[in-house]
């Protein structure tokens, strides 16, 4: 069976979904769609780590799934404003992943992706298929993909 990598940029399908749709993602929906036909080696999700019950609780039915949980500190400016960027992240694990699977999906609408699914492509000749919410995903990133899945309806809770 062919072999399969996920990388889920939590943070931003959330706010995708919930701004085009006012819904949350449905990760097993997902996760039966995606998987199909593949054995799936590696699977990351990237979020912010608070300390609150129901984010544990998010995090937990995730790991149910068969999910690696990734979490970095949530951090507070002085401006009010907030930082939790995981694109470096990411891309430092689909580089070092990318060899060792058949298929990648990243699940992101982050423009700032189109050059490492190129990159990923040409250098491993390794499809790249991205999953997002069509009216936010950047145009590059789609235009990157082997394949892009939209995020619509039936992937909503």
């Amino acid at each position: 069976m062919p072999t399969l990598a996920i990388f889920v940029d939590v943070q931003n399908v959330y706010y995708t979904c919930r701004q085009a749709y006012q819904a949350n993602f449905n990760y097993n929906q997902f996760w039966r769609e995606a998987t199909e036909g593949y054995d799936v080696s590696y699977a990351f999700a990237y979020a912010i780590g608070r300390s609150d019950e129901k984010q544990k609780q998010f995090q937990n039915i995730l790991r149910a799934i068969g999910f690696e949980i990734k979490l970095k500190p949530y951090i507070q400016r002085s401006d009010g404003s907030a930082k939790g960027d995981w694109d470096v992240g990411i891309t430092i694990d689909m580089m070092d992943y990318a060899q060792s699977v058949d298929k990648l999906i990243l699940v992101s609408g982050d423009g700032d992706f189109a050059m490492l699914v190129d990159r990923i492509q040409n250098k491993y000749d390794k499809p790249v298929e991205v999953y997002g919410v069509p009216t936010l995903t950047s145009d590059s990133l789609i235009r990157s993909a082997k394949h892009f899945t939209a995020i619509t309806p039936e992937f909503l809770l």
